[in-house]
């Protein structure tokens, strides 16, 4: 095969964006970004392509496709366009080996179907340096913007609620609207951009929008009936929008005001006294279908009785470790996802067609060889919220047989680097951690 028939079948099996199981609540396992939009432009690390800020995307993309590179945790860095920058100084003064993690994809294959990916994340002692820096610099200048609103008396603004005219310091109208109207954002001085903050919730108001719920109501008075009668004059905190207004957004690399909360409660807690701890209940999704169930036993025998598919047996006949079991699974939802049948690599127009070709061709059981799906790229989770990998049997023999095998190879051997270090793989164990 061609180098260019293979990139181009490369560029098919890829997933470029995060999935998630839309019947389950998702929640978010990074920083909201705290920057404002703005018309900057990233530059591409190795040639001439660039973008504006807010089309970043198309530029990750880019690199993945162009350039074999990932770069880690884009949500936690505080100035993008200045990362970038740096690294495209660094990138023509060094080789990207020098700085990277080498990721060699179909490892077990013969070597004309072998990739390079690269990884720039902040296990390099430089990129954390660099992203302290950028962090430790916003940080000074969102303090030196909180201390000039808390000095400032030229604040003038109308109340949203009754229209009473404020004028002097800001933390006027806000104590005015929580004490008259309980609506309280928080105390003035743990809020920065004000201003900013008060025309986005002014907005959703002339929106006729309610601030908690978000939904749209046709005129201004059922709006405030629902508000008042639901109790909704106050904000989500679970939405990301609000987050670049308060300062504990910012104190931490890669924090948020939950994280430093959280933090603060586990300080408080006896950590000997489990008694009234519970398990979340984990609902897992059939490999076929949107059938999902809190229990693991169910969704085998769904799996099994209404698609003829035995997890469990294939495990015992093909003598499976856990990380071959995360591949396969990885590797069968992938193929669903993309309308393939993972038997045949037959490709189709919609689920509904590779699932009744499945059936009807026998191929349910049908695996290919292992060394088709028992590849490096199928420890990345398909969805990120996949509760079916949780479930999945973990013995001590299994772990530590498995853990000195994982295929990852780097450019130099005395900085190997596991796929554990990939942001991804972080959150997968990370599930699996609470799942336990």
């Amino acid at each position: 095969m061609a180098a260019s028939d293979r990139r181009k079948d490369s560029c098919e099996d890829s997933i470029l964006e995060p999935l998630s199981f839309p019947e389950q609540a998702v929640e978010s396992s990074s920083t909201p970004s705290l920057q404002c939009p703005s018309s900057e432009l990233l530059v591409c690390l190795f040639c001439s392509e660039s973008v504006p800020l807010l089309q970043k995307d198309i530029l990750f993309k880019h690199l993945l496709l162009g350039h074999k590179l990932v770069i880690a945790d884009v949500k936690l860095i505080a100035d993008l366009p200045r990362y970038m920058l740096y690294w495209k100084g660094r990138f023509l003064e060094q080789q990207v080996t020098d700085f990277c993690s080498v990721i060699k994809t179909n490892s077990t294959g013969p070597a004309e179907k072998q990739e390079h990916y690269f990884l720039l994340c902040d296990i390099l002692p430089e990129d954390r340096t660099l992203r302290e820096k950028l962090q430790q610099k916003r940080l000074e200048e969102v303090l030196e913007q909180q201390q000039v609103e808390r000095d400032d008396c030229s604040f003038h603004r109308l109340c949203m609620f009754c229209n009473e005219e404020f004028t002097g310091n800001r933390s006027s109208m806000l104590n005015h609207m929580a004490k008259e109207h309980s609506f309280n954002i928080g105390l003035p001085d743990n809020i920065v951009y004000c201003n900013e903050f008060l025309d986005t919730l002014q907005n959703k108001l002339d929106n006729l929008q309610c601030l908690y719920c978000e939904k749209i109501f046709r005129d201004k008075t059922t709006l405030k009936d629902h508000m008042r009668k639901k109790a909704h004059r106050r904000i989500s905190a679970s939405n990301p929008e609000y987050d670049r207004f308060y300062i504990i957004n910012y104190l931490e690399l890669g924090k948020t005001w939950e994280d430093v909360q959280n933090e603060d409660d586990r300080e408080m807690v006896d950590d000997d006294d489990w008694s009234d701890w519970q398990a979340h209940p984990v609902s897992a999704v059939c490999l076929f279908c949107d059938y999902q169930s809190e229990t693991m036993d169910q969704i085998y025998t769904h799996m099994k009785d209404a698609h003829g598919f035995d997890l469990q047996n294939l495990k015992t006949e093909l003598h499976l470790k856990f990380y071959q079991q995360v591949k396969l699974v990885n590797f069968i939802r992938r193929q669903i996802h993309q309308s393939r049948c993972y038997g045949c690599r037959q490709k189709f127009d919609c689920r509904a067609d590779i699932l009744h070709h499945i059936v009807a061709e026998g191929h349910v059981m049908q695996l290919p060889e292992m060394s088709t799906w028992d590849q490096p790229q199928y420890y990345f989770p398909t969805y990120e919220n996949d509760a079916l990998l949780c479930t999945l049997s973990d013995s001590t023999e299994d772990e530590s047989d498995e853990s000195e095998d994982i295929p990852v190879i780097a450019e130099d051997m005395s900085s190997v680097r596991t796929l554990k270090q990939t942001s991804v793989l972080k959150q997968l164990l990370k599930n699996r951690g609470s799942c336990s």
